[in-house]
């Protein structure tokens, strides 16, 4: 076999265990940094605080506005906010929405930003933001919003709620899935892909029957971690255009957008590269879409578009967005597909791959 790729790993210190996040002070210190900024959702303010509190004097306030999709008028006030009390560094607790928005400053003002994640989103190991203007959702790649540090404390995902665990995992699965078939893939994103969604396989169900399985919870974490590398190292394609559309455009919830669009992409996508799609059907059994509807049904998962308030009506608008300009896809695409791909995730039938 001839092999022949580039590779260039994430710039982020990662930092992973259980009773990390109790050296957070640390790490503000080893950064160089002394007047950190505490970013939250308002659902984490009470979280965001305690925090604050225990970092004592190398916090100077926090900023508990943190939402999905993250919003440029809110990033305007944060950035704001921030140069008002002078921070040095941002703090980001919680999920995407919260790193979101750390990394929203970083690009405007290069800010130092520590992240501690409570979900499974993976975007705190990525190049990437995502920012809603005017109804749009546009995103960028660029080093200056890679985080300095992550840390990855299992303890602080023992409270997610179920629920919530499935679809932010989903949400892991759905990065590492569409890397095995991206056009800048390599051995080292693949490999990650294929344990970050093994280990979210194994995990995700463990959880569903007990919330408290530490073991599990740990492991949950470690996938996502390993999905939200291969998401910040090479390119995605329709899964994520069509996440995208639906959240930027109508607003719909992030991580059940991508539960939900899952198999259907995949599965659409899978038709075309069935080899490159083959740990898919391995992990989860049967075809890569199919394999990955079942899966989500068992472990709880939405399944159907109209559940987040979309509806029929919506989806002519929808296809022409996420067609409206070019990207690298496996499989070529046209408004009349990706019609009837939504159509089917709208009713939350089983992909017909």
């Amino acid at each position: 076999m001839t092999l022949s790729f580039t590779y260039q790993g994430s710039a982020a210190q990662i930092v992973f265990g259980r009773g990390v996040s109790q050296d957070v002070g640390t790490w503000v210190e080893k950064i160089g940094c002394r007047r950190a900024l505490v970013l939250s959702t308002p659902h984490q303010a009470a979280d965001g605080a305690a925090l604050a509190e225990r970092l004592g004097a190398l916090t100077i306030g926090t900023f508990a506005e943190a939402t999905m999709h993250t919003p440029v008028e809110v990033t305007e006030r944060a950035v704001a906010r921030a140069a008002e009390l002078g921070a040095d560094c941002v703090i980001s607790l919680g999920g995407g929405s919260t790193t979101g928005l750390g990394k929203a400053m970083a690009y405007r003002t290069d800010i130092p930003q520590i992240v501690v994640p409570t979900t499974y989103a993976g975007s705190e190991v990525t190049p990437i933001l995502g920012q809603t203007e005017n109804g749009a959702k546009t995103t960028l790649r660029s080093p200056k919003v890679t985080p300095e540090v992550v840390i990855y404390d299992p303890d602080l995902t023992m409270g997610l709620p179920v629920a919530m665990s499935v679809t932010s995992g989903l949400n892991a699965i759905a990065h590492a899935a569409e890397g095995l078939y991206a056009s800048d893939r390599n051995p080292i994103t693949t490999m990650m892909a294929i344990d970050g969604m093994r280990a979210l396989r194994d995990a995700l169900p463990a959880i569903v029957r007990d919330a408290g399985d530490m073991a599990a919870r740990e492991k949950a974490l470690y996938g996502a971690w390993l999905c939200g590398t291969v998401l910040g190292q090479v390119a995605m394609s329709l899964h994520h255009k069509i996440c995208h559309t639906l959240g930027g455009s109508f607003d719909t919830p992030h991580a059940e957008t991508h539960s939900i669009m899952l198999p259907h992409t995949i599965g659409f996508n899978a038709e075309a590269v069935p080899d490159l799609m083959a740990p898919v059907a391995e992990l989860f059994g049967g075809s890569p879409g199919q394999g990955l509807h079942d899966f989500a049904r068992s472990i709880g998962s939405p399944m159907a578009l109209r559940d987040l308030g979309l509806t029929e009506a919506d989806l002519d608008r929808a296809a022409e967005i996420a067609t409206s300009n070019p990207y690298s896809n496996p499989r070529p695409i046209d408004r009349g597909s990706i019609r009837s791909l939504l159509q089917n995730a709208w009713s939350g039938g089983r992909p017909p791959y």
